[in-house]
């Protein structure tokens, strides 16, 4: 199966074009070969997007909204085998692909919806016989480089408020996971999505991506990756003026304090830490816990972990699947090298999988560290893979400092009975997301998301915030005066 860019209604091979296996990262099968795109690719386009974009802006925007409702139709239907595909190219465990693909169900009903809000703002004017307003406008041509541990989740993040609000777009999937890129411009074909609205362009972040961030015709790149890789859009958009959103990587912690249930807390910490791996920007990877409740909890999680599954998620009894290549895999081992170094006490885990099925795939073991110093480079840096280090504290107050001291900001938890300490958390904690008695994960469409510091860059994904990205605010001004009137000057309030 080749899987080629859908340009202007099209899927279209380009001239000469090089193409790159899509990889089973739980049984190392080759599931399809993906086209590796080119500036000229990206060109192409553009000029389909553009064009479009100029009749989509003056569609209504409950007409607009009715293709989204019509493409989640389509989406829920596919639920299963959209999910099987998912698991397939991704790894993740099949209960977590369905869950992934209902995100991007609830995002298409729920940005629908928006097609008959879009609100904006009446305000008295300061003149007589004046009426004064603002209201949302499309930007016009948008990029999305989405990653590939939220395939189609991401996506939809992204590209439904985007076509609510009358742009077009291009998508650029991550290289490692275009099966369900293809998936989704199947379905656009089907919901009758007019020709140019959405277009998909595979290929390399180098080629493809910078391509886009530099492209005069593209106004906005809506990324998701890493911190490192987001640094660098953000600086080539700002070259160009474009407005750039920015969703990067995490440190999360979880706090569990003397008051816990720790049970609870137990449940929350391996959910967080090790669903899809670590392989989250919201994980788990650190546990703030309060010196009197430690040991305890370290014997918990030991014994929960030792009843896990580890294997290929299709098998409905996995609970954990494989990492998506073996550079993760060389990446992850290192750091665990680079925690016992600095002297924190492996207590499970650190090692890749080897033997049996595991040859054949991408497979890390849960691991546990303890002992950790909150400076270490393992509490410090982010590591997307299913390690967590435990980090002990003596107060409340100092388990605030501890988690607030990386240079992420995207998700926190804090698991007590004290309703005092959880309003306290709520303010205090400096990360985009709080969770109360709950893991790090679990995000909501209906509310923003994204993160402070080093996570991100003001805006967001999902919820209606979601639609700061691709609008713009228009002021308008209707003077029915029939007179001059100017406005600070003849107020005289």
């Amino acid at each position: 199966m080749k899987l080629t860019n859908f340009v202007n209604g099209k899927w279209q091979q380009s001239d000469g074009a090089k193409f790159t296996a899509v990889i089973n990262p739980a049984t190392g099968e080759e599931l399809a070969r993906v086209q590796m795109s080119s500036t000229g690719d990206v060109d192409e386009a553009a000029a389909a997007a553009k064009a479009a974009q100029k009749l989509w802006a003056k569609v209504p925007a409950p007409k607009r909204a009715s293709y989204l409702y019509e493409i989640g139709r389509i989406m829920k239907e596919r639920k299963e085998q959209l999910a099987q595909v998912l698991t397939k190219e991704m790894g993740k465990v099949i209960e977590e692909g369905r869950g992934e693909v209902q995100e991007g169900i609830d995002m298409a009903f729920y940005m629908a919806g928006e097609g008959r809000r879009l609100f904006g703002e009446t305000t008295p004017s300061e003149l007589a016989d004046k009426f004064a307003m603002s209201i949302r406008s499309p930007i016009g041509v948008v990029g999305l480089i989405t990653p590939w541990n939220f395939p189609v989740a991401i996506a939809t993040w992204k590209s439904f408020p985007a076509i609510v609000a009358g742009n077009t777009f291009i998508w650029k999937p991550a290289t490692e996971t275009p099966m369900m890129a293809y998936e989704m411009g199947r379905i656009f074909e089907e919901a009758g999505l007019p020709e140019g609205v959405a277009n998909i362009v595979f290929g390399a972040g180098s080629e493809v991506g910078t391509a886009m961030i530099e492209h005069p015709d593209i106004k906005v790149i809506s990324f998701t990756g890493s911190t490192e890789t987001g640094r660098k859009v953000a600086e080539a958009g700002g070259r160009n003026l474009k407005k750039v959103s920015l969703e990067m990587g995490g440190k999360n912690a979880v706090i569990v304090m003397e008051d816990a249930d720790l049970d609870l807390a137990v449940e929350g910490i391996l959910w967080s830490a090790f669903g899809t791996a670590g392989q989250r920007c919201t994980a788990c990877s650190r546990v703030i816990v309060h010196k009197d409740v430690k040991e305890e909890l370290q014997n918990r999680l030991l014994e929960k972990m030792r009843g896990l599954t580890i294997g290929d998620g299709i098998d409905e009894s996995i609970k954990i699947g494989p990492v998506i290549n073996k550079k993760a895999l060389e990446k992850i081992h290192g750091y665990i090298e680079i925690g016992k170094e600095e002297g924190a006490s492996l207590l499970a885990g650190g090692e890749i999988l080897t033997g049996g099925i595991y040859d054949k795939g991408n497979y890390y073991a849960p691991t546990l560290f303890t002992d950790v110093e909150a400076s270490m480079r393992i509490a410090q840096e982010e590591i997307f893979g299913p390690v967590i280090s435990i980090i002990e504290v003596d107060s409340f107050d100092a388990a605030i400092e501890v988690n607030n001291g990386v240079i992420y900001g995207l998700s926190s938890s804090i698991y007590t009975r004290d309703v005092n300490r959880a309003f306290a958390a709520q303010r205090d904690l400096d990360t985009g997301i709080v969770y109360i008695n709950a893991g790090t994960t679990g995000a909501e469409i209906h509310l923003p998301f994204g993160g402070t510091k080093g996570t991100g860059n003001g805006h967001r994904d999902s919820g209606v915030a979601a639609l700061d990205v691709f609008t713009e605010w228009k002021s308008v001004y209707v003077d029915f005066s029939g007179k001059l009137q100017r406005a600070q000057i003849d107020n005289e309030i």
